[in-house]
């Protein structure tokens, strides 16, 4: 009975591997618990202290570099968006410059409405924002040192001149000599000028005539008009009489006229 258990038992242990067992002398373990306390692992010591020890992970060469090259061309690429937005404005604004008003920074004055125009604008712009009677207060359609009234500029020289010469003048500057055609022109002209100013309207063939060779219709002479071949308005005078006549080589201010 014995044998035939010992055969079976073989036959079982061939049957199934089992683990080899590493057989240590007493003396080969002590001196491995020795190394072991002697130079203690970095997992040992963490187990004893409870918690777990993260060591930084080293920068790979050239990785600070790549950085450093990422930032610059983020800069730069935000810079020269600036700069294409920067073009684009200047662009629109050189183009469009003639039709569109900026806002008028200044202050108005205190006679006179605020315009939201700048120095520059269309006739047909202060139409819309003024009412018909207050155009003569949007100036920004008229050049500078022009003063504008309803489709006109105006503009009173600071120099005197003959009457042909102020005609020549006027015409150098686009113009001619100012018409009067209406009632509300007469009145802005006499009270926008301080001085005796030549108008475009003289003696022609025994009839007074307008350089646009239209014939005088409505008159404004002074109670003592003089004498002479050529007219011109007395600045500030009551505007229903402030026409004189004088001789068309004296010399005084003159007013020039731009339509639009």
């Amino acid at each position: 009975m014995e044998m035939q258990d010992i055969s079976e038992g073989k036959e079982k242990n061939e049957g199934a591997a089992e683990p080899m067992l590493q057989v240590q002398t007493e003396e080969e373990a002590e001196n491995a618990q020795y190394e072991l306390l002697k130079s203690p692992s970095e997992d040992l010591y963490e187990e004893a202290h409870g918690r777990t020890s993260f060591k930084p992970k080293a920068e790979k060469p050239g990785e600070g570099n790549s950085r450093l090259y990422r930032s610059a061309c983020l800069v730069l690429g935000l810079l020269c968006l600036a700069l294409l937005l920067l073009v684009i404005v200047l662009f629109v604004k050189l183009h469009t410059g003639s039709t569109v008003c900026p806002e008028q920074g200044q202050t108005a004055p205190a006679d006179k409405k605020r315009t939201p125009f700048g120095p520059v604008c269309s006739y047909d712009q202060c139409q819309a924002y003024f009412n018909r009677g207050e155009l003569q207060q949007c100036e920004c359609y008229c050049a500078p040192g022009w003063k504008g009234y309803g489709r006109s500029c105006f503009f009173f020289s600071t120099f005197r001149l003959s009457w042909d010469e102020s005609l020549q003048n006027c015409t150098s500057r686009g113009g001619s000599l100012a018409i009067v055609n209406s009632p509300e022109v007469q009145n802005f002209l006499a009270r926008a000028g301080s001085l005796t100013y030549w108008i475009g309207l003289r003696e022609l063939n025994s009839g007074w005539t307008w350089v646009n060779r239209t014939v005088l219709r409505e008159s404004h002479w002074a109670e003592a008009p003089l004498t002479g071949d050529c007219v011109a308005l007395m600045g500030r005078n009551p505007p229903d009489k402030n026409w004189i006549k004088a001789s068309c080589q004296a010399s005084t201010y003159f007013i020039c006229q731009q339509n639009f």
